[in-house]
């Protein structure tokens, strides 16, 4: 292999795309697209809906009700303005109180009544507190308390049930199962001849701090103390694994349709005079990862400068860095081997559109991943998926990141894999390269491809 015709092929390339205005928006429009969805959560955190939320009850016990009301309006008073600026930032809750109906027939209409009137808007839900709720619960009753054929619940008289017509993700339930349940132990206080008020305390709920671990110093020796921990622990390197995605993807995705895009306009066959057809993908995969690497360049030191500036540079080691390009350079590698095979089986920029999904299932995969990693990082899954070659970079960086780290061996073991899978990948999108890039008319089949990659 001549490498000086590999190097000016990849200079071609890498100049051809980074002086163009597509490549210099995207390095701005790239952040937004991929975090769009959290500046938008977070923009409508700032907005919440303040309108009252009115919720009835129908409480079977008699005794339950007031008590819960009593929970809510303390909640209410700790949470709906801001401490600061004292401006309202909660929805308040208004209860109604209805007295249950005699008799189960007239109780089926009665729900069949608040359900019209969740539905008109009245009402955002409804709770029915049943008989049974103040019975002290027994081994067994955490189980869920519905039949598996009808989803109907099996026992009624027991627990709270709350009616709602809510899509998506019910806060409002997260909010209402600590003042509910405050209020059955408040009741359940009431029964035993316990005064609500004067033993209030009783039934407080108690304060949970997040606190990292204890660390040693291995200079001083001394120990440092746990500190609150925060979101942004897991923020930070979610965030790190994302910026990866982006640029992998952004990086490989446009050599599928260059390759197509040169063979259809018979650039190909000029560029073959000069250079051999792995000379040509080569020089072609350097380009795109001169790109990669030039993009990873402006995030990483615009992230370096957000996180200090932020005060939360800790929650990001340095020594993260050598990592994330390594597994750049190794995904970026393997696909664009990969787009570059698939771009010379396509015939039309058609074609390409096509195998755009094939091309970036490596990435999209582990990315649909990543909440599942953060929940258990060091768990049989997580672990096993990032020791999965295709899968390595993303999903080991991320795990990486995280506080919780990760054995020593497992990086080293992981990237091995990754660069023998982007090894073998490179030989087999070279020999189909060779093959498929002068062939003109209908693209070939999975059978053929796989073949050429075997034998040539």
């Amino acid at each position: 292999m001549r490498v000086h015709k590999v190097l000016t092929i990849a200079k071609r390339d890498y100049i051809a795309t980074v002086r163009t205005k597509a490549f210099l928006f995207g390095l701005v429009v790239a952040p937004i697209l991929f975090g769009g969805g959290s500046i938008g959560m977070s923009f409508l955190n700032g907005k919440p809906d303040l309108a009252d939320r009115h919720i009835a009850i129908i409480d079977h016990t008699g005794v339950v009700a007031g008590a819960l009301v009593s929970a809510v309006r303390e909640k209410n008073e700790r949470e709906l303005f801001d401490k600061k600026t004292h401006r309202q930032i909660e929805a308040r809750y208004v209860f109604e109180v209805i007295a249950p109906a005699a008799d189960p027939a007239s109780s089926k209409d009665q729900l069949l009544a608040l359900s019209g009137r969740v539905r008109s808007k009245r009402l955002v839900a409804f709770l029915e507190i049943g008989k049974d709720a103040l019975r002290p619960p027994k081994p067994g009753d955490d189980a869920d308390d519905f039949d598996l054929g009808t989803s109907k619940r099996t026992n009624p008289d027991t627990g709270v049930a709350y009616y709602t017509n809510a899509g998506g993700i019910d806060e409002m339930r997260r909010w209402l199962s600590g003042p509910i349940s405050d209020g059955v132990r408040l009741a359940r206080l009431t029964q035993f001849g316990i005064d609500i008020e004067r033993n209030r305390d009783l039934a407080a709920s108690v304060r949970i701090d997040g606190l990292s671990l204890l660390e040693r110093d291995e200079k001083t020796g001394a120990v440092r103390e746990a500190r609150k921990r925060s979101e942004l622990e897991v923020l930070v390197p979610a965030f790190t694994a994302v910026v990866l995605v982006m640029i992998v993807m952004v990086g490989s995705a446009p050599m599928l349709q260059s390759v197509t895009q040169d063979k259809s306009q018979r650039i190909v066959e000029t560029l073959l005079g000069a250079a051999s057809p792995f000379e040509l993908m080569t020089g072609k995969v350097l380009g795109s990862v001169g790109v990669s690497v030039t993009s990873s360049l402006f995030y990483v030191i615009a992230g370096v400068a957000a996180v200090n500036a932020l005060g939360v540079a800790g929650l990001l080691p340095l020594t993260i860095i050598p990592w994330f390009y390594a597994y750049l350079l190794t995904d970026v590698v393997m696909l664009c081997a990969f787009a570059a095979a698939l771009g010379a089986c396509c015939g039309t920029p058609q074609d390409a559109q096509n195998f755009a999904i094939v091309l970036l299932m490596p990435v999209l995969l582990p990315a649909f991943m990543l909440v599942t990693v953060l929940r258990q990082p060091n768990g049989a899954l997580a672990t096993a998926m990032s020791l999965v070659p295709p899968f390595t970079p993303i999903l080991m960086l991320l795990r990486q990141a995280l506080p919780s780290g990760v054995p020593a061996w497992q990086p080293w073991v992981g990237l091995a894999g990754a660069l023998a899978f982007a090894a073998v990948t490179v030989w087999a999108a070279s020999r189909i390269f060779r093959v498929a890039i002068l062939m003109q008319g209908k693209p070939p089949k999975l059978a053929e491809a796989v073949r050429w990659a075997l034998k040539g």
